[in-house]
């Protein structure tokens, strides 16, 4: 067994993708799960999973958006298990959207889901931390577009680099009580994101899990980036990537701006018939 035997933690957007993977890849490892999302039928067949590796799962249905929904988890940990070691603050959602064509509302809700609800979630639980002295672990899900952004998923990058800022911050704030603090960034993963984008943005999809523009040499599946944050619960960094590549090239994006200008101006142009069937000025 290892070093995480017997340890708990909590993670939201445990449903499907890259939260029940990372359930399941942390039940394996011999750590009980605290499963939350809006599904129920879907939490019980992941919970049914964990429990055949033989260590202990428990879920909370609801909205990540509702202030309940955290004391709700929170209380749940401490009700099944005496507490709770790490939280994976997953749950998320995206647009592929026009600016122009979202509305206040559109903006507000990808950041409570998003932003509001993750840090919200973790602040609550290093709370708690706090107060008991002992240390844990916090993690948020935020994306390799927290360090650039692609046309049309402005305000999806926007959520992701509030994330990974706070992240950062809270990792300086909470080292000296023992808190480890880590934001992961996955890349395009083989999940229903996509399609919740698509169906969100009314755009038709054809059951596709990825985007058509998508490199398929930058597609992973979900299980990769749950064997990623595996790896950070045991040896904890600031930052976890899944794709070297994409980690390079944001570092070029943020010295050379013209670069990236160049790359997403050429996606603009082959993504605005889809978006924008104006023609443009000029």
């Amino acid at each position: 067994m290892s070093e995480l035997s017997g340890k708990v933690i909590i993670i939201t957007g445990a449903s499907s993708g890259i939260g029940a993977a990372t359930a399941l890849t942390c039940a394996k490892a011999g750590m009980h799960v605290v499963l939350g999302a809006r599904r129920a039928d879907r939490l019980e067949s992941v919970a049914e999973r964990i429990r055949e590796t033989g260590v202990e799962s428990s879920i909370v249905v609801g909205d990540v958006a509702d202030p309940d929904n955290t004391t709700a988890l929170l209380d749940e940990a401490d009700r099944r298990f005496g507490g709770f070691d790490a939280v994976f603050a997953n749950a998320g959602y995206g647009t592929e959207k026009a600016f122009t064509a979202m509305s206040d509302e559109d903006f507000r809700r990808m950041f409570e889901v998003n932003f509001f609800a993750s840090v919200a979630l973790c602040r609550e639980a290093a709370r708690l931390w706090l107060d008991r002295g002992r240390g844990g672990h916090l993690l948020i899900c935020s994306s390799c577009l927290a360090k650039f952004t692609l046309p049309y998923y402005g305000v999806y990058a926007a959520t992701k680099s509030a994330q990974a800022m706070v992240a950062r911050s809270m990792r300086y704030e909470l080292a000296p009580h023992g808190i480890e603090v880590s934001s992961v960034h996955p890349v395009t993963t083989r999940t229903e994101f996509f399609e919740v984008s698509a169906d969100l943005s009314g755009v038709d999809a054809g059951g596709e899990t990825v985007p058509d523009h998508a490199p398929k040499a930058f597609v992973q599946p979900p299980e990769r980036v749950a064997r990623a944050v595996l790896a950070c619960l045991r040896s904890p960094r600031s930052e976890v990537w899944t794709s070297q590549t994409t980690r390079f090239a944001s570092a070029l994006f943020t010295l050379f701006p013209r670069l990236q200008d160049l790359v997403m101006r050429r996606q603009a142009a082959r993504d605005q018939r889809l978006h924008d069937p104006r023609p443009p000025v000029g």
